[in-house]
């Protein structure tokens, strides 16, 4: 139960001021954020994710030529004045739905210092308050809330709390590592340090942080004093490493995730969750799903 104390969050960051490198030439022009998956944005499913549990106040870090994402989500009255002479109510409603779901501001990164230093970019819109960190490259069903239970844990234990998934152990060398003890809750550790991209066989777990977060607002005093990390950046899991040690804005806790997950950072694994995203469409699974069963059993060429 919320009380007068501990009023409800709204506030949401959104990091989106990458250069997509890994999808040259396609972003070039194209922010990555907006290529499609399916026949929406990757960064809609982001901001629609932050709306479903009230998160509708959402700051946006941007960098150059990412003109297009503040375009996407404000209206477009030529677009809605065609639509609306054609009596195409089915598209008018799609393209007033990504302006219609959160109040969205925009803020320049500046120099690409890395996450942490985009999430102290945001002191100034967040103030004093708890508020959601979103990654866009991690897109999350619908279907298996992660952020309804993350602020259910941060509305219990006060602090931070950081979404993790078990990766196999030789995978976990890639990610943020969480060291952690139990708590009575099965699938809400006690995080009490972090580690970013442990060397092969170092790694005090196999919980892995995935890109969402919610934290207390201290985590920007400790992101002044952040110095540069691994690549040179400010890493974000430095910051909350120190949050987690120290105690200063409450303790960290972790949410176990074991739903169902895209990964767009990736090439292969973005076309793979166009595919599955379009093979669960009930507009266009059936005919899809049906294509796919032909093509993979007819055209394919046999595994060597």
């Amino acid at each position: 139960m919320q009380t007068p104390a501990t009023p409800p969050m709204t506030k949401a960051v959104i990091p989106a001021a990458g250069l997509g490198t890994r999808f040259l030439p396609a972003t070039k022009a194209t922010p990555k954020e907006m290529l499609p998956v399916v026949d929406k944005p990757a960064i809609q499913y982001v901001v629609e994710e932050a709306a479903a549990v009230g998160l509708t106040d959402v700051l946006m870090i941007t960098g150059r030529n990412k003109r297009a994402l503040e375009d996407h989500f404000d209206r477009a009255h030529e677009l809605e004045t065609v639509l609306e002479a054609k009596g195409d109510e089915r598209r008018l409603a799609l393209v007033r739905e990504s302006s219609a779901l959160a109040t969205v501001h925009y803020a320049r990164q500046g120099d690409p210092l890395g996450l942490g230093h985009a999430v102290l970019a945001a002191e100034a819109h967040v103030g004093p308050n708890p508020f959601a960190v979103l990654l866009g490259d991690d897109l999350i069903d619908p279907r298996d809330p992660l952020l309804a239970r993350m602020i259910e844990v941060r509305e219990r234990h006060g602090g931070s709390v950081v979404a993790l998934t078990e990766v196999p152990e030789d995978r976990i060398h890639l990610y943020g590592c969480a060291v952690v003890e139990p708590t009575e809750e099965a699938d809400a550790p006690r995080i009490t340090g972090l580690v970013e991209k442990p060397a092969p066989g170092t790694a005090p777990s196999r919980y892995a942080v995935i890109g969402r977060y919610v934290l207390d607002p201290a985590v920007f005093e400790v992101l002044r004093h952040t110095a540069p990390g691994r690549g040179g950046e400010i890493q974000l899991t430095d910051a909350l490493h120190e949050l987690a040690t120290t105690g200063v804005g409450g303790p960290v806790h972790g949410v176990v995730f074991r739903g169902r997950r895209y990964d767009t950072g990736d090439r292969a694994d973005y076309l793979k969750a166009t595919v599955r995203l379009a093979c669960e469409r009930s507009d266009l699974g059936p005919d899809f799903r049906a294509w796919l069963r032909e093509f993979a059993t007819t055209e394919l060429p046999p595994a060597q």
